[in-house]
């Protein structure tokens, strides 16, 4: 049979994919939703769509190879099996531009932090045998999404002429897990140690970067919610030493140099005694690291693995980013940019719990040469096993070399 003519630019079904992680989005939605008092407008009964044929709409527009707009994804909810998989009736362009005000971001938060834990659950027997402090780590740390110049809520005024937009996503991250844990969207201006101190876990455990051991206090914030911490601090910190603490076996072959007792401040005001280690790092910079944990809670070697594994955050905003490519903006308000950074998150977890991992870069566009019919579901399969296999073999590696924690 002869296939229909295209026009030139029009969107095929061919080349739209994806699907399969929409019903699971739509369940996930369903259960956030549950007892929720939804908004007028979605109760209309002239209304032929409700809120998971907007909402699912945009997650296909991160997720598909071709249409990322709004008016591009209007025109695609015209096609039979866009309607079948994702919206039930075509979309309107003024009906979907609504639909940013109209929708509660709390109702996307429990979706993104359900498919979390459940991340966790899958992860949880790889993890089998290492201490629950180990295993509850998490990074925390801030990123920032370009903003369009008349997005005026996120101006902040960092630019050059002093008029630069951007919008921030502040996220806590699973250090075992290599999964988000939590997440605040605002304008950039918003300082992310302020953010921290709004959700900090009782008897959490944290890991940070030197922008966040600048502020001193927040080592007694941490210490009052019974937190563990792994902070490091500038090599200018003020700094009281009150002893040196022996290394342990071990310790400096993963290239600490040193670690001491000290007080961090001033005469005025000072921390409570706090463990100080000085690390080697690979460009021979020397990394000051400060934490509340004793020598026998956790080593000098574990606390400076436990720093490493920090940019595993900053690999994760990489891929939201760069591999993803979540940098053009559907909707511009306030409201609606918080929207899509929450489904560019959920489709990460969506990926992670499909694929037992977040895909690569090649992996990623394997999948989409798949959505556009170029690549077999073999071929998708077969590079999948090599990932697996070549991700068994460098796990087999860091064993050998020792990066793992070996805290009790």
């Amino acid at each position: 049979m002869k296939e229909p003519r295209v026009k030139p630019g029009e969107i095929t079904q061919k080349e739209l994919g994806f699907f399969r992680l929409h019903r699971e989005f739509r369940e996930h939605l369903a259960a956030a939703n549950m007892g929720r008092t939804a908004h007028p407008s979605f109760v209309d009964k002239r209304r032929l769509l409700d809120m998971g044929d907007y909402l699912g709409l945009m997650l296909f527009g991160l997720l598909n190879p071709v249409a990322n707009t709004l008016r591009g994804l209007s025109a695609a909810s015209r096609l039979p099996k866009v309607r079948r998989e994702i919206c039930s009736n075509p979309v309107s362009l003024g009906s979907f531009s609504e639909t940013q005000h109209l929708v509660d971001p709390a109702i996307l938060e429990a979706v993104f932090e359900s498919l979390s834990e459940e991340v966790r659950a899958r992860h949880g027997a790889s993890m089998e045998g290492k201490s629950k402090a180990v295993r509850e780590w998490m990074s925390h740390d801030g990123s920032v999404w370009p903003a369009l110049p008349r997005m005026a809520w996120a101006l902040f005024g960092a630019g050059r002429n002093g008029d630069a937009n951007g919008v921030k996503l502040h996220l806590s991250f699973h250090v075992g897990a290599d999964t988000p844990a939590k997440a605040s969207v605002c304008e950039a201006r918003v300082c992310e140690r302020a953010e921290l101190r709004k959700r900090l876990w009782k008897g959490g455990a944290y890991v940070a970067d030197r922008y966040f051991g600048i502020d001193y206090g927040l080592f007694d914030d941490l210490r009052a919610k019974g937190c563990s911490f792994c902070i490091r601090v500038r090599d200018s910190a003020v700094v009281e030493f009150l002893g040196t603490i022996p290394l342990a076996p071990g310790d400096a072959e993963a290239g600490v140099l040193r670690q001491d007792l000290v007080r961090l401040g001033g005469k005025r005001k000072q921390s409570e005694p706090l463990r100080l280690i000085q690390v080697k790092g690979v460009t021979g910079e020397i990394l000051f690291i400060v934490s509340n944990l004793k020598a026998e809670t956790l080593s000098a070697a574990d606390l400076a693995l436990l720093y490493k594994q920090r940019w595993g955050i900053e690999y994760y905003f990489r891929w939201v980013k760069c591999v993803m490519g979540c940098g053009h903006w559907m909707a511009e308000s306030r409201n609606g940019a918080t929207l899509q950074i929450y489904l560019a998150l959920i489709a990460s977890l969506l990926l992670q719990l499909q694929m037992g991992k977040r895909p690569s870069k090649r992996i990623w566009e394997l999948m989409r040469w798949h959505a556009m019919g170029m690549a077999s579901s073999g071929d998708v399969a077969q590079q999948l096993d090599e990932m697996a296999s070549a991700q068994a073999r460098a796990e087999e590696r860091r064993i050998a070399r020792g990066e793992f924690f070996r805290g009790a």
